[in-house]
């Protein structure tokens, strides 16, 4: 089934992102969500492990981009967790379940139901409708966005951290299991700004260097009145052009704004930057989104 029109592709085209509503039923929302509280209630994280997510500059490079935890993560399951949930000594001093930011980043390669969403006949068919000849998965990540402490997410480009050439290849599907609203989160965009390049790259350092990251470039200043929010319902989707500049505020609401994402690439004529802190491995090669695999 084609799940989007031709006039919301040029849409999309023109505004960088789209807001698609329908696209999971609620069971299948809360058959997502289900089977993430599982992988929480079991997870046994070691203490020099506990990494804090952020997405600030300088934070950044203290805690993900310091981590072997985060770089090795591409191919796994792993955990980041929010800031302040642990003590001095790394214990949780909030219910574990309340604890995570985000979990990362190859759901779609391990996880059947998760894998089930990436691969789907309407994911597949949106991507053909988008032109693209040759997807493929390059991670997923379930994200919690936790109430009352669901940090804030600053503006950025995602080709600052899934860097190309050309760019433009890469797109985020953002598919809420809860209602997204500005009162718990949601997305926010600066409609066109995926045409005006990127001025921020994070990059692995060279090899035996600390940090383990670094970033070329800063993020420009942005007028907060460019910002136009983008709510969604629990089960719509978010297509999300690589350039384009998206933020979220910190969750301050009781509710929580779980969501589970993933970034696909097209790969025909692509050249992967192998600075990124991603890269595929010989476990996990960035798989083909189609069912029958093409050579790009």
């Amino acid at each position: 089934m084609n799940f989007i029109t031709d006039e919301q592709v040029q849409k999309f085209r023109e505004d960088g992102y789209l807001v698609l509503e329908g696209f999971l039923s609620p069971e299948e929302c809360d058959a997502l969500r289900k089977r993430m509280a599982e992988i929480v209630d079991s997870m046994d994280v070691p203490p020099h492990c506990r990494v804090q997510f952020s997405t600030d500059h300088d934070e950044q490079l203290k805690s993900q981009g310091n981590a072997e935890y985060f770089l090795t993560s591409g191919d796994k399951i792993r955990f980041f967790f929010e800031t302040g949930v642990f003590d001095s000594k790394g214990d949780f001093i909030v219910p574990k379940q309340h604890s995570l930011n985000k979990i990362g980043h190859a759901l779609h390669a391990y996880e059947p139901l998760y894998k089930n969403v990436t691969y789907s006949p309407m994911v597949q068919n949106l991507a053909k409708k988008l032109d693209l000849k040759c997807p493929v998965v390059l991670q997923s990540m379930y994200i919690f966005k936790q109430p009352g402490i669901g940090g804030e997410v600053m503006p950025h480009q995602d080709a600052t951290f899934l860097h190309t050439e050309p760019l433009g290849r890469v797109i985020g599907l953002w598919i809420p299991l809860e209602d997204a609203t500005p009162e718990n989160g949601c997305l926010w965009f600066i409609p066109g700004s995926h045409r005006n390049g990127i001025t921020r790259r994070m990059v692995r350092t060279p090899k035996g260097t600390f940090p383990l990251t670094d970033f070329i470039g800063r993020e420009r200043t942005y007028d907060e009145d460019q910002f136009v929010p983008a709510p969604v319902k629990k089960g719509g989707l978010v297509l999300i052009h690589g350039e384009v500049v998206h933020r979220s505020a910190q969750n301050t609401s009781d509710r929580s704004r779980h969501v589970y994402a993933f970034h696909i690439m097209e790969s025909e004529g692509t050249s992967w930057n192998p600075e990124n802190w991603l890269q595929p491995t010989p476990e996990l090669p960035f798989p083909s989104l189609y069912t029958q695999s093409c050579v790009p």
